[in-house]
C-alpha cells in the first residue's frame, strides 16, 4: 500500500540519477556535471551527495559549509543536493537511495571515473556490510561526457586550481572559476571560507575583480560575433602593430601582420583599430597614423635584415679566403 504522495512518485519512477563529489570548492565544472545530471535524469528524480571530508590541503570547506554554498552557487538545483552526516561514503548514499524504494540507479561521473565505480558498486550490491544493505535491479554509471572536475589537471577550472589561487591571494583568478549568476559578495565570501580552511587569514582588499564583468562582456560579444570578425583590422596592444585577423578561435584570434608573420593572440591582446587609443604628447593616434609608423617599423626591419645578411654573407667570404690559403700554404 502506497502510504504517501512521495512513495507514490519513487513506485512510479523507481529509477534515481546521482552523483557523488568533493566538490571543494564547488568550481563552474561543478555546475556543468549537475546541469548534465539533470539533463540525464529528464523527469527522473535526482540527488547530489558530497563528501564530508576535511582538511586544510585538500578539502578546506566543511561539510555543512560546502551544501550551503552549492546551494547558494548552484539555486537550480538547491533541492536535490543533500544534506545528511550519516550519509559519509557512497555507499551510505547508495543504501539511503535504496531505502527511499528505489529500484534502478544510475551514476552520472566525470569520464575517467566510470570504470571505478561501476566496478566498486555493483561489486557490494545485495550485499550487506558496515555502510548497510541495498540490493538495486539495475545499476549503471554513465559519464558526464568531461573529466571530473576534481580531478588534478583537469581541463579548465578546478578545484585544486581553485584551492591553489586561494593560497596566492589571487581573488580575481578565483572568481573566473565560479559561475556568472554568482554576485561579488558570495564569491568573497566562499574565497574567505577556502582561505581559512586552509588556515590563512581572510582578506578584505580585493584587487581588480571589478575588471572581470568587461573581461566577460567581451567574451559574450566575441561568441555573438559583435567584437571581432575575420577580415577586421586590429591593432596589437604591447607594439601598436597593425595586423588583420585571419582565423577567429573559440577565445583567441590568428593574426597576420603587415610583413606576413601569423600570430595567435588572445581577445585581450588587440583592439580594434577605431577603439586603441594611444596618446603621445597627448595627441590621440589615429588610424593612418598607426599604419604608418608599423610601416616605417617594418622599413627599418627589412634594412636591419638586409645588413644583417650582408655581414653575414661577408663573413661567410672571409672564411672561405681564409680557408683557401690555409690550403695554398
Amino acid at each position: 500500500m502506497i502510504s504517501s504522495f512521495k512513495q507514490y512518485l519513487v513506485e512510479e519512477t523507481k529509477t534515481v540519477y546521482f552523483t557523488w563529489g568533493r566538490m571543494n570548492p564547488p568550481t563552474m565544472g561543478h555546475g556543468k556535471l549537475l546541469d548534465t545530471l539533470l539533463n540525464k535524469a529528464r523527469s527522473n528524480p535526482y540527488r547530489i551527495f558530497v563528501t564530508q571530508s576535511n582538511d586544510p590541503k585538500s578539502n578546506p570547506l566543511k561539510y555543512m559549509e560546502k551544501v550551503k554554498m552549492l546551494r547558494k552557487l548552484f539555486p537550480r538545483h538547491a533541492r536535490s543536493i543533500m544534506s545528511n552526516k550519516k550519509i559519509k561514503t557512497v555507499f551510505h548514499a547508495l543504501t539511503s537511495l535504496y531505502d527511499e524504494g528505489f529500484k534502478n540507479v544510475v551514476m552520472v561521473v566525470g569520464s575517467d571515473r566510470v570504470i571505478e565505480f561501476n566496478t566498486l558498486l555493483k561489486k557490494y550490491n545485495g550485499k550487506k556490510s558496515t555502510h548497510g544493505f541495498y540490493n538495486f535491479q539495475s545499476i549503471k554509471v554513465i559519464s558526464a561526457g568531461e573529466r571530473d572536475p576534481d580531478a588534478q589537471g583537469v581541463t579548465g577550472i578546478s578545484a585544486s586550481k581553485m584551492r591553489y589561487y586561494a593560497t596566492k591571494s589571487d581573488f580575481t583568478s578565483f572568481s573566473q572559476g565560479l559561475p556568472k549568476n554568482v554576485s561579488n559578495s558570495d564569491a568573497k565570501i566562499l574565497y574567505n571560507m577556502v582561505r581559512r580552511g586552509m588556515g590563512l587569514k581572510e582578506e578584505k582588499l580585493f584587487k581588480r575583480h571589478l575588471q572581470l564583468e568587461s573581461i566577460s562582456n567581451d567574451r559574450e560579444n566575441y561568441i555573438r560575433g559583435n567584437l571581432f570578425n575575420e577580415g577586421d583590422d586590429v591593432v596589437i596592444k604591447n607594439n601598436d602593430e597593425v595586423a588583420k585577423i585571419i582565423f577567429c578561435g573559440s577565445n583567441y584570434v590568428i593574426i597576420e601582420t603587415s610583413d606576413g608573420l601569423k600570430l595567435r593572440k588572445w581577445l585581450g591582446d588587440v583592439s580594434r583599430i577605431d577603439e586603441a587609443p594611444r596618446y603621445y604628447g597627448g595627441v590621440h593616434r589615429k588610424r593612418e597614423d598607426i599604419a604608418k609608423a608599423s610601416a616605417e617599423r617594418l622599413k627599418q626591419q627589412t634594412k636591419r635584415r638586409e645588413a644583417l645578411n650582408k655581414e653575414a654573407e661577408m663573413d661567410i667570404e672571409r672564411a672561405k679566403k681564409m680557408r683557401r690559403k690555409t690550403a695554398d700554404g
